[in-house]
């Protein structure tokens, strides 16, 4: 696969700007493991190649297991996540697929029972960072790291 076109040179100062913003929501209070599921689970719906490649070796790094990693497409059938875990992956794929039915309240609701509104925030904030950066990477054809 050819690369389209490389954002990060073509506009510096916009790239400058959307990578101040992911500085700023990597410093959320989620654990690293949470972080690392949403953003491959937002890869995954999106068919982002490169972030998932990148996002699964960082996951494994900070300790995530290769199980939860091969069962995270299918995390609804599985009991290898938390329901902390489920509720935040829940309001991670109703952001990503927003044109569907935005976040349902039941979805919301859910996500309140273990968050407060700072975390349910982060996990938004989270979701929509990396949808960003999945749009960049597939619309230019971002080659995945070998």
């Amino acid at each position: 696969m050819e690369r389209r076109i490389n954002i990060e040179t073509v506009k510096p100062d916009a790239w400058k700007s959307l990578y101040s913003l992911a500085i700023s929501i990597s410093k959320s209070s989620l654990s690293p493991i949470l972080k690392h599921l949403i953003k491959l689970r937002v890869s995954q719906v999106n068919s982002c190649a490169f972030c998932i490649n990148m996002h699964t070796k960082e996951a494994l790094q900070v300790g995530e297991t290769q199980q939860r990693l091969f069962l995270l497409s299918a995390w609804r059938e599985t009991d290898h996540f938390t329901e902390e875990e489920k509720a935040a992956l829940a309001v991670a794929e109703e952001v990503t697929l927003i044109h569907q039915h935005g976040v349902s309240d039941e979805t919301y609701k859910q996500a309140q029972k273990f968050f407060n509104e700072e975390k349910i925030a982060e996990i938004i904030l989270e979701s929509v960072m990396m949808n960003a950066w999945n749009r960049i990477a597939v619309s230019s054809k971002t080659p995945v790291e070998r």
